[in-house]
């Protein structure tokens, strides 16, 4: 469905209203029924003008596609992080090496914007505020922190952190964890 322009997303794995509406687009501008289920004269269709997806395309690096990265970005070793597509990008000399899903903190606990540096890393950090677990935490202004969440990881973009930049994904971000260095930036923007 996105090969052939019907759906605008990362595919998730869930038939909801937004895949049955891209059903509905595609059937109707194949002249099949719009039933919004996928029948066979409509896989069939499908099959016939697309080739099968590739691993990238069935499991994408982050649900959300990444923005195009702030200049920012684009030297040096970055994490990349756009709050308008919440993903976070880690990057080293303009290419992306992963992405990832995350969210940022609420109105009242803003996550701050700007150009920033790892000060310092902590493995299994626990919250001194809010005593609650901080796997993972690269701190790069004050107490704000990208960290893995497994609150966001269960709730998603129903909860909000207090001003870090929380991540879903707690296997990619142990991997960044153990790349990224004290010194290495950190760029937040809209």
């Amino acid at each position: 469905m996105r090969r052939l322009g019907h759906f605008d997303r990362n595919p998730t794995g869930y038939f909801g209203t937004v895949t049955r509406a891209s059903v509905t687009s595609y059937q109707r501008a194949r002249g099949l029924p719009a039933t919004g289920s996928v029948d066979s004269r409509t896989w069939t269709s499908l099959r016939s003008r697309t080739t099968p997806p590739t691993r990238d395309e069935l499991y994408p690096p982050t649900t959300n596609p990444p923005a195009k990265p702030d200049s920012r970005c684009l030297t040096g070793r970055v994490l990349c992080i756009s709050k308008s597509s919440r993903t976070l990008a880690w990057m080293i000399n303009g290419r992306v090496v992963s992405a990832m899903d995350v969210r940022f903190g609420s109105q009242y606990t803003p996550t701050r914007e700007g150009l920033f540096q790892v000060n310092f890393k902590s493995r299994d950090h626990v919250s001194t505020i809010y005593d609650t677990p901080m796997p993972y935490a690269m701190f790069f202004s004050g107490g704000q922190a990208v960290h893995y969440s497994a609150d966001f990881a269960a709730r998603g973009y129903n909860g909000a952190s207090h001003g870090c930049v929380n991540v879903r994904d707690k296997k990619k971000i142990a991997a960044v964890f153990d790349q990224v260095k004290a010194g290495d930036k950190v760029v937040v923007y809209k």
